[in-house]
């Protein structure tokens, strides 16, 4: 059994060291190579820089070359330009010898032409001599012509003094008349102011059981609450009561006023400042206003009043009597006034 393994261990062949003499060559190889390679980079380095200071020479001799080439074509460019002036100067040579060679061939006829051009000017001068002739016998029918002008010119002055003097007594007229018209109208006006008072005193005769209807200047105040309900533009009953009276009372004035006295009724309606909701029939103060001051006179007109001597207004809660926000304001300002006035 022992003899049989030993057998086995004899017959086993060794290969590592022959592998290790084949890496070996390898390897060698491989650095033989690798010396190769950097060597040949080497040479082929020094080639380029070789070869690109070569370049570099190269580009100074284009550039300069460029520049002498630069400097070349600007020297042309100067003798050409030196050439043409040289050119212009000689063709100005020629043309003043030329036009001395023809003064100086032309002097031997030059008596000739000068006689011919005194001749021609006497001429000339004969012309003129009877153009100005024409020109004095024209002078002298312009100035008869002028001196006609000036005397109708005179004689429209004439007429226009007399036209001015009229005008004068015209205008002097017409301020006479203007001052007959202002003191009538001053007439008419104290007439009015006259039968005005009248109204108001028998409006205060009428009204001097109701301490809640005023007089502000020349108008009656009477409070909203008196006439209309809270937001409407109907007359109550106590409203129409005393409406009546009122409208009696104007009718009786009227047919005391004569009529070339323009006059009228005017009915004014005024509110407070709270804005209405803008849901009910008014949208707003000014519609309220306005349509009680319609209502009052659609009363007066139903009453026999003439519609001429009526005028309403509505002015919202824009011309209060106070301007505070409180209750008793608010409630002075919602009113309907009356006002005899001109129309």
């Amino acid at each position: 059994m022992a003899i049989g393994r030993t057998r086995r261990t004899q017959t086993r062949v060794d290969y590592w060291p022959g592998f290790v003499d084949a890496l070996s060559t390898l390897l060698l190889a491989i650095m033989f190579l690798l010396s190769v390679f950097v060597l040949a980079q080497f040479l082929l380095s020094q080639e380029i820089t070789g070869k690109d200071a070569v370049l570099n020479r190269l580009n100074d001799q284009i550039d300069e070359l460029t520049s002498l080439l630069a400097l070349e074509r600007t020297s042309k460019q100067d003798l050409e330009d030196s050439l043409a002036n040289l050119e212009a100067s000689l063709l100005d040579a020629e043309a003043e010898r030329s036009r001395l060679q023809n003064l100086l061939e032309s002097g031997t006829g030059s008596s000739a032409e000068r006689d011919s051009q005194i001749g021609q000017l006497s001429s000339d001068l004969d012309e003129e001599r009877q153009i100005s002739q024409r020109a004095l016998s024209q002078v002298e029918l312009l100035n008869q012509q002028i001196s006609a002008l000036r005397r109708q010119i005179a004689a429209l002055e004439n007429v226009l003094e007399a036209a001015e003097e009229k005008d004068r007594e015209s205008q002097t007229k017409i301020s006479d008349l203007g001052r007959r018209l202002n003191v009538a109208l001053a007439q008419r006006v104290q007439e009015l102011n006259r039968y005005r008072s009248d109204f108001f005193g028998r409006l205060r005769e009428i009204l001097s059981d109701r301490p809640d209807i005023q007089i502000v200047g020349d108008r009656f105040v009477f409070p909203s609450e008196v006439l209309f309900a809270s937001g409407a533009a109907e007359l109550n009953p106590e409203g129409q009561v005393e409406m009546k009276k009122i409208a009696d009372a104007l009718l009786q004035i009227s047919r005391e006023i004569p009529e070339d006295i323009q006059w009228v009724l005017r009915v004014d309606g005024h509110t407070d400042n709270i804005p209405l909701s803008g849901t009910g029939r008014y949208r707003d103060n000014w519609e309220l206003s306005q349509a009680r001051a319609l209502a009052v006179v659609k009363f007066f007109i139903d009453e026999g009043i003439s519609a001429e001597r009526l005028v309403a207004a509505g002015f919202g809660e824009f011309q209060p009597l106070e301007e505070s926000d409180s209750d008793e304001a608010r409630a002075k300002n919602r009113r309907i006034e009356l006002k005899l006035t001109e129309r």
